[in-house]
């Protein structure tokens, strides 16, 4: 149990004090890699994306809840507040909220000054609304256009007034914006106040969006599958094969997927070299690429002996390295051209593509014939146990 930070980590968190509200630091004493003894470690980072949470906790464990937030959802959302008195602009990722921008303006009330002619004020007072009104949708296409697109998933309008649904409803809103709208919400207040507000009148609409993507694409997986156009592969293997012969286009992938990447290597005694380093131990090299063999295994098949003998030259493997295969995707997609869509099983169609499809599947460029003989693992033995 920690009661104070170190010296070295109050100092550290001094001299990081114009990133304060950005910085993450941990500090502590850990078991040392070999379990023998402790070490003391300082950690301290910058997130990919702003926390909201200031939390000083001395525990006996590091707390990663509010860091694991910042993983959960990468889509932003936009939202103008607009009123009588000004608009906001802000965005929302996640739990992480920004007011990107706002200004004030000051526009006539109903009723004039006595000796002005009323016909004449009313219409000082709808052209002066009306240039306001403009004004708003210029902003809003400066900060939610990028490079000729709409930079959020979706687009919240909210206000007390009626603005924002003259905004909705005006020719001179980007259409590429107002396709975006996802919802329009009554608050009572402008400003920072009203965004909050906002916000969390919207966020279940913004949960559903999610869904409804995730239920869009999984329909059209759905689809192929029951057009039986040859368009579509499913199954780790076959995935893979489908990137290996570079005609898949995009993966559709649950992110929660209990299988791991392993890659193992032929022990083979006559082909290792020991060799002595500096201090006179000796050195196992690595063996050659080709006795490397890349397996798909749930946590329990990696545990099962069966998968540690190679089916071809019926030699004994040993585990090298393993990682989930579903962070493996998100750091190497890019890599192949591909596009990731990860997909959860609260929705009926996610669920059903999980447990009927294994929670991987991959739509194709073009169609091809994938060749059983591709399959790294003799089928015939392991039938039931992969994926």
């Amino acid at each position: 149990m920690i009661r104070r930070p170190p010296r070295s980590t109050q100092s550290r968190s001094s001299a990081a004090s114009d990133v304060y509200k950005r910085q993450v630091l941990y500090c502590g004493t850990v078991l040392s890699d070999d379990g023998k003894g402790e070490k003391k470690v300082t950690i301290d980072f910058e997130p990919h994306r702003a926390i909201n949470t200031s939390l000083y906790y001395c525990d006996n464990k590091f707390h990663v809840e509010d860091l694991k937030c910042l993983l959960e959802n990468d889509d932003t959302f936009g939202f103008i507040i607009v009123d009588g008195n000004g608009a906001l602009y802000g965005s929302v990722q996640g739990h992480a909220k920004e007011v990107l921008t706002k200004f004030t303006v000051e526009l006539p009330k109903k009723h004039g000054r006595g000796g002005q002619s009323s016909i004449r004020f009313a219409r000082l007072r709808v052209e002066k609304r009306h240039n306001y009104l403009r004004k708003v949708c210029e902003v809003a296409v400066q900060v939610f256009i990028t490079n000729d697109k709409p930079n959020v998933k979706g687009l919240i309008l909210a206000g007390s007034a009626d603005f924002k649904n003259d905004l909705a409803k005006t020719d001179m809103f980007d259409p590429r914006l107002l396709a975006r709208v996802i919802k329009i919400v009554d608050i009572a207040y402008g400003g920072e106040n009203g965004f909050d507000q906002a916000i969390e009148l919207a966020r279940e609409t913004m949960t559903n969006v999610k869904f409804m993507q995730e239920r869009k694409i999984i329909s059209s997986f759905f689809e192929e599958i029951a057009r039986d156009t040859g368009m579509v592969v499913y199954g780790v293997q076959d995935v893979f094969n489908a990137i290996e012969l570079n005609a898949l286009e995009r993966i559709l992938l649950y992110e929660d997927l209990n299988v791991n990447r392993v890659i193992m290597r032929i022990k083979d005694p006559s082909q290792q070299q020991n060799k002595k380093d500096e201090n006179g131990e000796e050195v196992e090299e690595e063996l050659p690429t080709k006795n490397i063999r890349i397996l798909y295994l749930t946590p329990e098949q990696v545990k099962d002996p069966r998968y540690y003998k190679d089916p071809e030259t019926k030699m004994d493997l040993e585990l090298v390295d393993q990682e989930p295969l579903t962070d493996w995707f998100l750091e190497n997609y890019d890599k192949f051209g591909l596009s990731l869509h990860l997909c959860t099983n609260k929705s009926a169609e996610g669920s059903q593509f999980v447990r009927g499809f294994g929670g991987i599947a991959g739509f194709l460029r073009y169609k091809v014939e994938l060749d059983p003989a591709m399959h790294i693992v003799d089928e015939e033995d392991l039938e039931e146990d992969f994926i």
